[in-house]
């Protein structure tokens, strides 16, 4: 099975302030932990530059024009409470959504089976004209108008295990019947989304809320009771995955009590999908995760999942 990694250094010059937890340490420690000598046969890629017409299919041209006008050339500026931005922090958003881009393009022409990656800034919080948590361009929902658009994917589903809700994916596919969004994540939460009554126009939104500490056995329950069945009936042509590992116990920004071991069990149960119905295509996307223990460790273990060890 080949798996690719597309990352990019711009990525590490995207800083939100001193004391942040989106912060550039989380992808090194992220290299750290696919330094093993188990991952010598992850082919790493560079992630190129996201293109306009992919952004542009999820984010009107304002919106990237007000990004573009609201990027300082030097210091801070702040787009909400917690959403920051650099004189470096354009290029590593285009950087994200092209290596989201690529890796379905990849994927869907069968040069890869699997790929992660591992870029910042997230994006699921992001809305079509809005950026929220941490998030500016909604990556995943780039990748999947990019395989609609480009590769005839009539079918795309997300599964979202990251702790918060990924409320800015679901107000994209919200009314739209050929993207299944599926997440587990914590409630009552931030941002407050994401109760068993939101299901979208199509009945395509599966939302499987978790108290908190919740632990991984309530967490897994909740995939194979909720999410799989429905992902099985909607038999896509590529499943994306926004992977969020602030779900782990050591996490300072969640109450939920999973380990790596969770994930990596999330993680084939998804692939036993992907093979069964859509030639094992799946393309997973790093969201949170602000331990870097947990993250580096979490982060493996989902990567030795993609690459079928």
């Amino acid at each position: 099975m080949k798996t690719l990694l597309f990352t990019h250094a711009s990525g590490l010059d995207h800083e939100m302030g001193p004391g942040h937890p989106e912060r550039p340490d989380r992808l090194r420690a992220i290299e750290r932990g696919l330094e093993a000598e188990r991952f010598q046969s992850l082919a790493r890629v560079t992630a190129p530059r996201a293109p306009l017409e992919a952004l542009l299919r999820v984010h009107p041209q304002a919106y990237l024009s007000a990004l573009e006008q609201a990027q300082p050339r030097e210091g801070y500026a702040a787009l909400d409470s917690d959403t920051v931005m650099c004189p470096k922090t354009l290029e590593a958003i285009w950087r994200a959504a092209g290596g989201a881009v690529a890796a379905v393009d990849e994927v869907m022409t069968g040069a890869a089976d699997t790929a992660f990656v591992a870029a910042r800034p997230p994006g699921h919080h992001a809305g079509a004209r809005n950026p929220m948590g941490f998030c500016f361009v909604n990556n995943v929902a780039v990748a999947a108008r990019h395989a609609q658009a480009v590769h005839g994917a009539e079918r795309v589903a997300i599964v979202d295990f990251d702790v918060h809700h990924g409320n800015g994916t679901q107000e994209v596919f919200w009314s739209d019947g050929g993207v299944m969004f599926c997440s587990t994540h914590q409630a009552p939460f931030y941002p407050g989304t994401g109760g068993y009554n939101e299901t979208g126009e199509h009945d395509t939104i599966v939302n499987a809320p978790l108290l908190a500490g919740s632990t991984g056995d309530a967490f897994l329950e909740a995939l194979i009771d909720r999410i799989l069945p429905r992902l099985r009936d909607f038999g896509p042509d590529l499943i994306l995955v926004s992977a969020g590992f602030d779900a782990h116990e050591r996490d300072p920004l969640g109450g939920l009590r999973l380990t790596e071991r969770d994930f990596a069990e999330a993680t084939k149960r998804l692939m036993d999908v992907a093979d069964r119905k859509c030639r094992g295509r799946i393309v997973s996307l790093l969201e949170g995760g602000y331990d870097l223990e947990g993250l580096s460790r979490s982060v493996s273990a989902h990567v030795q999942a993609l690459m079928g060890a």
